[in-house]
């Protein structure tokens, strides 16, 4: 399974992505914040048109703000045209909280409920 990596900032954002066959998942780890969303955003628009499922793992989020729900919304949206499911992971409390104040959560519920995990 390939693997690449980029980092927003020494404190920021890190991304791993795999890709195996026609998924492509991405482990965001650290904060999804104004100062890294659009990182997140840039990098997964990169990877829609070569894979037919994009999964963000959020496993290791430790703070999201109202940035990170629009980088977010616009993933969903990039591959929703391009005919890419789209899944989001292994959210924690807070994330998921968000969500909700944010009427969100029902169209990320859709892709995975609340605590499913993936390996």
């Amino acid at each position: 399974m390939p693997s690449e990596q980029q980092e927003a900032a020494t404190t920021g954002l890190k991304l791993r992505t795999q890709t195996q066959g026609d998924e492509t998942v991405i482990h965001c780890i650290g904060r999804l914040t104004i100062e890294h969303a659009e990182v997140l955003k840039r990098h997964g628009k990169s990877v829609i048109p070569q894979t037919k499922r994009l999964v963000l793992d959020m496993k290791e989020v430790v703070w999201m703000d109202s940035a990170g729900i629009g980088a977010l919304v616009g993933l969903y949206v990039s591959a929703k045209k391009a005919g890419c499911e789209f899944l989001l992971v292994n959210y924690n409390k807070a994330v998921r909280d968000l969500l909700g104040i944010s009427h969100l959560l029902s169209v990320f519920e859709t892709c995975a409920k609340a605590g499913m995990r993936v390996p």
